[in-house]
């Protein structure tokens, strides 16, 4: 469950910046106990909403729109499936999947 994603584990304040958007984004899934789920409307920007990636997307709460270039190195940097990531001196363990939301295809960060 562990993935190499070439940050020095002696120094975690080197983290990527999506990486360190995506452990904020964790723990407000954390605290709300829910998903990130993250879709793409346009070519450059991806939308990030939090909540139960089965609904519908009017039922997500939208938390932020981030380029897709960041998005893209948040998908680099982890795997499909359960990982453990140290991100700013915390590990986070969570599990990235695929799925539909609606016809849009997405992509859901799961802390459960």
């Amino acid at each position: 469950m562990t993935n190499d994603n070439g940050i020095p584990n002696d120094h975690p304040e080197q983290a990527p910046e999506s990486l360190q958007t995506l452990a904020e984004y964790l723990e407000r899934a954390l605290d709300t106990a829910t998903s990130i789920v993250m879709l793409r409307h346009t070519a450059g920007v991806c939308t990030v909403y939090l909540g139960d990636p089965t609904t519908t997307r009017e039922d997500l709460t939208q938390i932020a729109a981030i380029p897709v270039s960041v998005a893209n190195e948040m998908l680099e940097l982890t795997l499909s499936g359960a990982n453990q990531l140290r991100i700013g001196g915390q590990v986070y363990r969570f599990v990235r999947s695929f799925t539909q939301v609606g016809n849009t295809a997405a992509v859901v960060f799961s802390t459960d």
